[in-house]
């Protein structure tokens, strides 16, 4: 009919067709942050304390072939060696500014939205700075062959394959008997690796058959994926913790596996956020995170029963 109204083409453009607005607001995701529950905290570290803790170590005894010694004789003397590294702490912070007119128009509340994403930031932030300690292992896994690989001290080697089940054995196998590190937890070691290094375990047709589910009394870690070869694998899917692109056409995820006391952290300032006093008559506002805070490697040498870290990587 002519002249007929139809909202298609007789309606403007704008809020007169579309004017509702949902009352909900959507955040984007961000990735698990999974290394900072795996340092531990320093004790005797916090404010008032410096910027620096040194921390001490003991080094084994030489192990005789034989400790007998015949009569008249003076026991036999070992030398007792100590040692110490040091970690420093630094400010770590980022914020965000708005104003009250922003505040005063806007549908939503901006000041809880922007605590949520600062948090969320935060997160991730720390987590990168606890990676960064555990990749600072002296000790390398380079996998080449579907069921060995190169450990190194000075990377050199480029990894030709993905993690499986049977280089997990064989890294298992380094720390226990090559190193003789101590296990993290119970009688078994942690490993986190790349959404791309676990991958490769869990598409190995022996993973179902290694894997062993959470016993009584265990408590499951965040992210957490399953068990192999003594090993307990957590899933890291932030690539700026965990690359997913190491070795030769990007085959590796980058991962690593660590026994107990790997990587320590100190605080003189706990991460919080933190409200700046308006400005000009209360119209400008601001909020930030801040901490005190550094994540280091206790061990950072490749000696036997010293190394607690094996770091899987790719030159």
């Amino acid at each position: 009919m002519a002249g007929q109204f139809t909202w298609t083409y007789d309606a403007p453009d704008g809020v007169y067709k579309s004017h509702a607005m949902s009352n909900k607001l959507r955040y984007a995701a961000i990735a698990e942050a999974v290394f900072t529950t795996h340092a531990r905290p320093e004790p005797g570290f916090g404010r008032k304390k410096g910027d620096t803790v040194t921390i001490t170590r003991t080094a084994n005894l030489a192990i005789p072939t034989d400790a007998a010694f015949a009569e008249g004789e003076k026991v036999p003397i070992d030398t007792f060696a100590m040692s110490t590294t040091s970690i420093t702490v630094e400010q770590l912070a980022r914020g965000v500014e708005y104003n009250d007119l922003a505040q005063q128009l806007s549908t939503f509340d901006l000041e809880q939205p922007i605590q949520k994403v600062l948090r969320n930031q935060m997160k991730l932030v720390l987590d990168t700075k606890a990676a960064t300690a555990f990749k600072s292992a002296a000790i390398k896994f380079v996998p080449t062959t579907l069921s060995g690989g190169s450990f190194e001290t000075t990377l050199g080697t480029t990894a030709l394959v993905n993690l499986n089940v049977d280089l997990c054995g064989v890294i298992r196998d380094y720390l226990t008997d090559t190193i003789h590190a101590p296990f993290a937890t119970g009688n078994r070691y942690i490993g986190i690796g790349s959404t791309k290094a676990l991958r490769g375990i869990k598409s190995d047709p022996l993973f179902l058959q290694w894997r062993q589910y959470i016993r009584p009394g265990d408590v499951l870690m965040n992210s957490e994926v399953g068990e192999v070869e003594q090993i307990r694998w957590v899933e890291c899917n932030y690539t700026s913790s965990l690359s997913n692109t190491k070795g030769s056409g990007s085959v590796l995820g980058e991962a690593v596996v660590f026994g107990d006391d790997a990587v320590a952290m100190i605080e003189a300032s706990t991460p919080e956020l933190r409200a700046a006093i308006p400005a000009n008559f209360g119209l400008d506002k601001s909020v930030a995170w801040y901490g005190v805070l550094a994540y280091g490697i206790v061990w950072e040498t490749a000696i036997d029963g010293e190394a607690r870290i094996i770091h899987v990587t790719s030159a």
